[in-house]
């Protein structure tokens, strides 16, 4: 017997059932504490609004890939299963998915920022455009 399929709105709410999701000062508090923030964005986001200096920036459709502390292709950053990853996308939505993705590769600690990197911006955290 197969489930019932659901909309992406319960999706969404499951999935963040299972995440810490940080507030853009939390973020940054993890990055400066060495966490590490990776940017999902597409390029046109990130040409248009600018990145998250000291970011990771690591299209979604590769993301499992280079952060793996295991896997073949991983980014020098992607340093064990304990490092605090915190997933940004422009509005908070892909990213949920993205660090429940991650943590069932075994990176427990990784969540995404609540808002995406609209959230960093208005809140007046640094950005390089």
């Amino acid at each position: 017997m197969s489930e019932q399929p659901i909309g992406i709105d319960e999706l969404l709410e499951r999935v963040r059932l299972g995440l810490d999701r940080v507030t853009p000062q939390e973020a940054y508090d993890a990055s400066e504490a060495g966490g590490l923030l990776v940017d999902i964005r597409y390029a046109a986001l990130r040409e248009r609004d600018g990145l998250i200096p000291g970011a990771l920036v690591v299209e979604r459709n590769e993301l499992e890939w280079r952060l793996d502390p295991q896997g073949s292709h991983r980014a020098p950053e992607a340093t064990g299963h304990d490092l605090r990853v915190v997933v940004i996308c422009n509005e908070g939505y892909a990213s949920s998915l993205a660090a429940t993705s991650l943590r069932q590769l075994g990176l427990r600690h990784a969540t995404d920022l609540v808002g995406g990197f609209q959230a960093w911006r208005a809140a007046g955290l640094p950005v390089v455009v």
